[in-house]
């Protein structure tokens, strides 16, 4: 299986992605694969296609904290108020409580249900820490780390990414504002359907070149004040970019590296299963592989993320090695399903991996997303490892 064929599995075998753009490499080399369309008109997706990257903006954010400690403007063990004052309501909590995900945080109300910008911040200025529970992740620890970081750096979110890592490495299509005039390269994420307990829903925004995620459009109307936890816009190339200079140091030390790699959250449960296991932002290694984002034949040292358009992406400093894929699992597509009591996925047409077709009430049959990413092991992860290591085992991917 080559990576185009990977690429194609997802668009156009099972259909859960309208596109998806592969990539996988080593610090000098890359291979990139790409299939689908970006619009409901059909236009092809291409190598300088505008990819909302979702929970991929937790990496950015990640690493500007991890290079503030680097340089001393940030101290981890200090409480989040020392930088971002407005979060009164944390008390004690440290940046690294919230950077590794070790305490819950929760607002006195869903900061995406707020009427406008001004109660959205007001909600998520509210915000309080607890114990977790089995599921530690959550789109508030970012947020709150894009206000402590700009409080330690002493300046913006974006002004601070570009000189800290767009700039340097020539990432010169990664933005939070994409321009009017670039909005035609962005891939669009309209007519989202959903089923929530028999409730059909259709969503057909956002606009073109806007986030999908509905905290940052509320959070961030003009585009000019990036959320932590979504809101960039990126390419292949410039994510390649990034994941090489990762690879060669250019963005943080080893020891940061290693530092964002431990697990923090994840444990066995005394009645079977276990907690999510989450290191700084970032993905562990989960000792079961249907639950990982870290492939199998990345180290221990690997880091991951995922997004919820159709986004996952992997490093391993250990190996030397990167992979990811940038896909759209929104666009007239069916994103989520929760049956009514007594029946199961089949009851809509679906097979039990959550790939096929559902009825909706028009009559159309929309593709279904559904669980789409336990199929990367099975339809993508072999291509890549193909690609990574070929019949020699050793990490060096084709130019």
């Amino acid at each position: 299986m080559t990576l185009t064929d990977a690429a194609r599995f997802f668009t156009e075998t099972a259909g859960s992605l309208a596109c998806m753009s592969v990539c996988c490499g080593t610090e000098r080399c890359t291979e990139t694969a790409m299939s689908g369309t970006v619009d409901r008109l059909g236009t092809p997706v291409r190598e300088d296609s505008l990819f909302d990257l979702a929970s991929l903006t937790k990496m950015f954010t990640a690493f500007l904290c991890l290079r503030l400690r680097e340089t001393g403007l940030m101290d981890f063990g200090r409480k989040v108020t020392d930088y971002a004052p407005r979060f009164r309501c944390l008390g004690e909590t440290t940046v690294e409580d919230v950077f590794f995900f070790r305490r819950s945080l929760t607002t006195p109300v869903r900061v995406d249900a707020c009427a406008d910008r001004a109660s959205g911040l007001k909600a998520l200025e509210e915000v309080r820490a607890g114990e977790n529970g089995t599921r530690a992740y959550s789109d508030m620890h970012a947020m709150v780390l894009k206000y402590a970081l700009e409080g330690a750096a002493g300046m913006a979110y974006m002004p601070l990414l570009r000189r800290e890592i767009l700039e340097p490495l020539g990432m010169r299509d990664t933005c939070c504002a994409v321009p009017q005039a670039e909005r035609r390269r962005c891939v669009c994420y309209e007519r989202e359907h959903r089923i929530e307990n028999g409730r059909y829903i259709l969503r057909e925004g956002p606009e073109r070149g806007m986030p999908h995620d509905p905290k940052a459009r509320l959070l961030n109307p003009r585009g000019d004040d990036c959320c932590g936890h979504a809101g960039l816009f990126s390419t292949v190339a410039d994510l390649a970019r990034l994941c090489g200079a990762v690879l060669g140091g250019r963005v943080l030390s080893r020891e940061s590296l290693r530092y964002m790699a431990e697990n923090h959250t994840g444990h066995p449960l005394p009645g079977g299963g276990y907690t999510q296991y989450l290191g700084g932002q970032c993905y562990v290694r989960h000792p079961v592989q249907y639950h990982s984002e870290i492939p199998a034949y990345m180290s221990d040292a690997a880091i991951g993320w995922s997004g919820f358009t159709g986004n996952h992406l992997a490093i391993d400093p250990e190996q030397g090695i990167y992979e990811f894929y940038l896909g759209n699992r929104v666009l007239n597509r069916l994103t989520f399903l929760t049956p009514e009591e007594g029946r199961t996925l089949a009851d809509y047409g679906l097979a039990p991996d959550g790939r096929g077709h559902v009825l909706w009430e028009d009559g159309e049959k929309i593709a279904s997303s559904v669980s789409y990413v336990h199929l990367k092991d099975a339809h993508y992860h072999p291509a890549v490892e193909e690609a990574l290591f070929g019949r020699s085992g050793a990490p060096g991917a084709k130019t």
